[in-house]
């Protein structure tokens, strides 16, 4: 945990300019353990909750920047912004040859609108199942380890589903539609522990 608030201040105070660049003498974000000493997992937010820009962490250039379509504009959800913030999961890749889309795993942070770039540690409750252009596209759903960063007071898909079904359904709905109509498909839920079996199954 010290050490990782080391690493967190080294880059929230020190790192980024204002055009959103990393400065060259920290390492790269995928490079943190995925998991920490306790079990929690490490998140790093690319994507702030209530935002339309899709934003993500460029490894080569070692910053974030904005996703541009083939036209070169900004890539910006034309549905409803993002129900909770966005990000992977450093030291993952969701290898090629193994089913994957080459990036580290995908995550959906239930929180307030946390800054981009920032890494927290987090508890996955559940696995969200989506098929995107036919391929299979899963996604983790996790809270803030931090009480006081926490929304809901669940740490498991059975409390998620008992406590707040209408964020299941929320969740459903959203990733079904930011896309455009029929472009992604929503295949199922699975529990916590799938949640951290995924994540070790990408482990790099």
């Amino acid at each position: 945990m010290k050490n990782l608030n080391i690493l967190f201040l080294i880059v929230m105070l020190n790192s980024f300019n204002h055009s959103g660049q990393v400065a060259s003498k920290t390492n790269s974000l995928y490079d943190i353990a995925s998991f920490t000493p306790d079990s929690s997992v490490n998140v790093v937010i690319e994507i702030p909750a209530g935002t339309c820009l899709k934003t993500e962490y460029d490894q080569s250039k070692n910053e974030f920047s904005v996703e541009r379509l083939q036209d070169g504009t900004s890539r910006r959800v034309q549905f409803l912004p993002y129900p909770g913030n966005y990000g992977f999961i450093p030291s993952t890749e969701m290898r090629l040859d193994l089913g994957g889309d080459g990036d580290a795993l995908d995550v959906l942070l239930l929180a307030e609108a946390l800054p981009k770039g920032q890494i927290l540690e987090t508890i996955p409750i559940a696995l969200l199942k989506l098929k995107d252009n036919k391929k299979l596209d899963y996604k983790i759903i996790a809270v803030p380890k931090e009480p006081k960063l926490q929304l809901i007071n669940c740490m498991s898909f059975a409390c998620l589903q008992q406590n707040y079904p209408a964020i299941i359904s929320i969740l459903e709905l959203w990733f079904a539609h930011y896309k455009g109509t029929n472009k992604t498909e929503v295949i199922g839920w699975e529990t916590e522990e799938s949640a951290n079996q995924e994540i070790h199954k990408w482990k790099r």
